[in-house]
């Protein structure tokens, strides 16, 4: 009867969506595709801005648990809540500019993701002056405009995503920054219409705005409904409290908004659908998200199906954290299936995204303290720490992973390896062993573990780089001791089968040494081929784990284009760099 009751609320409730006419300015539905001003179908290819406005803890790298609001309450153990105001409003400032949107732009993306915590525009209702009421703070809606007018100027969709809600939206609590102390998005209806209310309130500020591409109302909604099933609501059947609360929000943007596409998540982490389709709107996408499992048509099928069924298109509206070959398969599949994805995060305190906020030594130490292996910082030295971790957020002091970057824009669609660093050889040149070229596995490299598959096996989480830091590829990279600059460091664990590739340009024909710095512990062999022709392999000798080098002579190369590659015949070394050097 309750079902029955609720199917009828929503058929009478859902009449009229979306019936006037869409604006020709922004971008919206047609059938199963997403298009243009020009009724152009347009491929969404974005990033979100994970840990801007929302923390979660394993991009800070922190050991405790990961929500915004315990970081907080960390640091202010450390410095006291004057200056820890003082260290979040540096972040927020820093971490996501307009040289950042400029520069996705120039990589190659068209549209933002914005992953929005809404304490940024709103307050918790614990702390409302008025029970009921909604008081609104300019501060989120400031830093949308700012972020507006970046992706407007360079011609970019801005996506809105609703990352934290009121309470939090589930049980995977760093998503959401929740606190499960207090009554959550689904135990309080306070919480809820808050929500409702905030989704209005930002309709009504950018209804007129065609460079905001689409409203993505929850984000990974993880919470049951239903008695005895999996907590994260992977297993609801009929998920009929987060429809009604999609519906709901869906009601309050149409009452101000009839010109922007919303998007809607299932329940279990966007992907659970059972109870919630079809869609209520005319203007609707639906949204999935994708990690650690194969990419094959197998594991979008569901969502292809939807797309037929319903007539409306799909999007990967969050996937990324796994390796370059991943990545490069999985835009691969969405782009040959015409579905557009977002890229999760642009930046981190991690190797595997386009840039790379460094860790600075005192962080490392406030890091070692919250791990019981460090003594307790000072507050002086504590908060100038925690202040060049906010500086070292500016795209300026981030590490650029171009590789990452090539692995999501130009691998997809060309099987070419090109170099990582252009050389010209005169008379000698070094080629960094970690400076193999940028290209897909078994074009610019081979490694044995490649990527992480893990919910697919269902086996363990697997490490592709076991070194984690450098590069995002198969390849095993690892830091020299001491480490000065980020490039100090050697390729490892090196196993039989896999190899490198450098390509390089020679100023003229000749005959070269090649002398590669290895360590080892027992002997191992290598190989080279050179421009396809294979050399005999030579010994790596047993150096008692010291650096060496090994020679071997008569090496032709050509004038122009070289290739050569580095194949592991027998493994267990480790190599720096390979020296060479024009004969006599």
């Amino acid at each position: 009867m309750k079902k029955f009751i609720l199917s009828a609320f929503l058929a009478i409730s859902l009449a009229g969506f979306s019936q006037g006419t869409k604006s020709s300015e922004f971008l919206h539905t047609r059938n199963q595709k997403i298009v243009d001003s020009n009724g152009e179908n347009l491929l969404l290819r974005g990033i979100g801005l994970g840990g801007h406005m929302l923390q979660e803890g394993y991009m800070l790298k922190v050991p405790f648990s990961g929500q915004q609001y315990v970081i907080r309450e960390h640091i202010e153990e450390l410095i006291g809540q004057e200056k820890t105001e003082e260290f979040y409003e540096a972040w927020l400032q820093n971490h996501t500019r307009k040289i950042d949107i400029d520069s996705m732009k120039s990589w190659g993306f068209n549209s933002v993701r914005l992953p929005m915590h809404y304490n940024l525009y709103t307050l918790p209702i614990e702390d409302e002056p008025v029970k009921g009421e909604n008081t609104w703070l300019e501060k989120g809606f400031q830093m949308t405009d700012s972020l507006l007018s970046w992706a407007e100027a360079n011609e970019m969709y801005l996506i809105l995503d609703m990352h934290a809600a009121p309470g939090g939206q589930g049980h995977d609590v760093n998503i959401s920054d929740r606190d499960p102390s207090k009554p959550s998005l689904w135990e309080s209806e306070a919480n809820q219409q808050k929500l409702v209310a905030l989704w209005k309130k930002l309709a009504e500020r950018y209804k007129d705005e065609p460079w905001i591409g689409a409203y993505d109302i929850i984000n990974e909604p993880n919470w049951t409904f239903e008695e005895g099933k999996h907590k994260h609501g992977i297993q609801d059947t009929l998920n009929a409290p987060l429809k009604k609360l999609l519906v709901d929000i869906t009601r309050a943007i149409r009452e101000v908004d009839n010109n922007h596409i919303v998007i809607i998540e299932g329940n279990g982490w966007g992907n659970n659908y059972n109870g919630i389709l079809p869609p209520w709107d005319d203007n609707m996408v639906i949204s999935f998200h994708k990690y650690w499992n194969y990419n094959d048509t197998g594991s979008i099928q569901q969502f292809l199906d939807f797309r037929e069924k319903y007539n409306t298109p799909v999007w990967l509206g969050e996937t990324g954290e796994n390796s370059n070959v991943w990545f490069t398969d999985a835009i691969r599949l969405m782009e040959e299936n015409n579905i557009g994805w977002a890229w999760w995060p642009l930046k981190k305190l991690g190797f595997n995204n386009p840039l790379e906020v460094l860790v600075n030594p005192g962080y490392q130490q406030i890091l070692d303290y919250w791990r019981g292996e460090a003594e307790k910082p000072s507050e002086e030295e504590a908060y100038a720490a925690l202040m060049q971790l906010a500086e070292n957020t500016k795209l300026e002091n981030n590490y650029f992973h171009k590789g990452v970057v090539d692995a999501m824009i130009r691998q997809p669609h060309s099987e070419k390896a090109i170099p990582f660093e252009k050389i010209t050889l005169q008379d000698e040149a070094v080629l960094k062993a970690a400076n193999y070229d940028m290209g897909e596995l078994g074009i610019a490299y081979h490694d044995n573990v490649a990527a992480n598959y893990y919910i697919s096996t269902g086996g363990e989480r697997q490490s592709w780089n076991n070194g984690r830091i450098y590069r995002n590829d198969g390849v095993d990279i690892y830091p020299k001791e001491p480490r000065t600059q980020y490039d100090d460091v050697y390729v490892g664990d090196m196993e039989a089968e896999e190899w490198l590739q450098y390509t390089f340009q020679v100023s003229k024909n000749g005959n070269f040494e090649l002398s590669f710095k290895t360590a080892a512990d027992a002997p191992g062999k290598a190989a080279v081929e050179i421009n396809g022709k294979r050399y005999p392999a030579f010994v790596v000798p047993d150096s008692a784990g010291k650096w060496i080098e090994t020679a071997i002579k008569d090496m032709s190369l050509q004038k122009g284009q070289n290739r050569l590659k580095v194949l592991v015949v027998d493994g267990g070394f480790k190599l720096e760099k390979i020296k060479i050097n024009r004969q006599e």
